[in-house]
């Protein structure tokens, strides 16, 4: 009775950790289709006011995104908008930081242009961010202008509180001079937010956009 007992009690924990991984496993994916599904029309949203908007003086209007990010060794265009909250993130998207370090923008003449997003869930943007290799090119469009950066280091764990990596001389990367810089970060390890997994690049140059939006060459 008792081994009868035992082995009902482990078939039964057996069940139920399956039926909660499977759980987990299509929370994350569900959450990706429809984060995905809603960065999509945002950014078809903001090409349609590139496209639409004349050209005139005044503040940047950054509520619909200030541009788009190309890694092609991590993912397709990720769509940037203000501000590292789970409200902004959870919707596919990269964001630059606007606390505890405000981050730079692409045209500033010096700066550091600090971005973060999910590496699991929500669209999983920077889920393979582990794979930009030292290099490689990390592009950001705006309407008017590529600015086309190359990555000289990365830092695969530190503190989630570590807001050195967002300074406008990045501390770690190896840099001691000011300059344009670009920052990517994401949780690490993978479905945890232990830690923080850093990746550097610095611009190279910039390149006009032109009527049919052609891409620079790292992009095709």
């Amino acid at each position: 009775m008792l081994a009868a007992t035992v082995s009902f009690t482990g078939e039964l924990l057996i069940t139920v950790g399956v039926v909660l991984a499977l759980f987990v496993a299509y929370s994350l994916w569900w959450t990706n289709v429809e984060a995905n599904r809603e960065a999509g029309r945002m950014g078809d949203r903001l090409r349609d006011t590139w496209q639409g908007a004349p050209e005139k003086p005044g503040a940047l209007d950054t509520r619909g995104g200030i541009g788009f990010l190309h890694v092609p060794s991590m993912a397709d265009e990720v769509l940037v908008r203000a501000g590292t909250s789970p409200k902004i993130l959870n919707k596919a998207v990269a964001g630059y930081y606007r606390d505890p370090l405000a981050s730079a923008m692409p045209w500033d003449k010096q700066g550091n242009v600090t971005l973060a997003a999910h590496r699991d869930g929500h669209g999983a943007k920077f889920h393979n961010i582990h794979k930009i290799g030292i290099g490689d090119p990390i592009v950001f469009e705006t309407k008017d202008t590529w600015y086309v950066y190359k990555t000289f280091a990365t830092l695969p764990s530190t503190s989630k509180f570590n807001v050195g990596v967002l300074k406008p001389v990045p501390e770690g990367s190896g840099r001691a001079r000011a300059g344009r810089y670009i920052t990517l970060t994401t949780c690490t390890p993978m479905y945890t937010s232990n830690y923080r997994y850093v990746v550097w690049g610095e611009l190279v140059r910039t390149e006009k956009v032109d009527a049919r939006r052609t891409p620079p060459r790292e992009l095709r």
